[in-house]
């Protein structure tokens, strides 16, 4: 793999920010945690190690939950609008970076779905559900 430079914001823009790194894993995880922080069926993570994390703007306006129970497991969002943004461990070098925050394509497809066992039976998961470029017809 190659180092890469990806660039992402918030959904209104107020958070900028530039992720360097290692490409090693991007995975749709559908573990009950993750489907209460996105409001979605799984959470589409990429992740980069080693990486770094610059916050290119807005700065002041992440803000973090980190559930206290979970060794892993924190919640980075925009106090603004409440998109999801990346998050890198202290002493850490992994950088976690929402996909759906990214302005730039991912370097790397999607390799695994993670937590199926917890996924919601609504949830996408290889079913063979119509597909539309656009809305439905109606």
């Amino acid at each position: 793999m190659t180092q890469t430079t990806l660039k992402g914001s918030c959904l209104c823009g107020a958070v900028k920010y530039e992720a360097s790194g290692e490409p090693t894993r991007f995975l749709h995880c559908h573990c009950s945690r993750c489907r209460k922080a996105s409001g979605t069926g799984h959470a589409s993570n990429l992740f980069l190690q080693p990486g770094t994390l610059t916050w290119l703007s807005g700065e002041d306006q992440v803000r973090a939950f980190k559930l206290p129970e979970a060794k892993r497991f924190t919640n980075s969002f925009c106090a603004t609008c409440g998109g999801r943004l990346p998050r890198q461990g202290a002493g850490t070098d992994v950088v976690v970076i929402p996909a759906g925050s990214l302005d730039d394509e991912a370097p790397i497809a999607p390799q695994a779905r993670i937590m199926f066992g917890s996924r919601a039976n609504w949830s996408c998961g290889g079913d063979d559900l119509p597909v539309f470029e656009g809305y439905p017809p109606q």
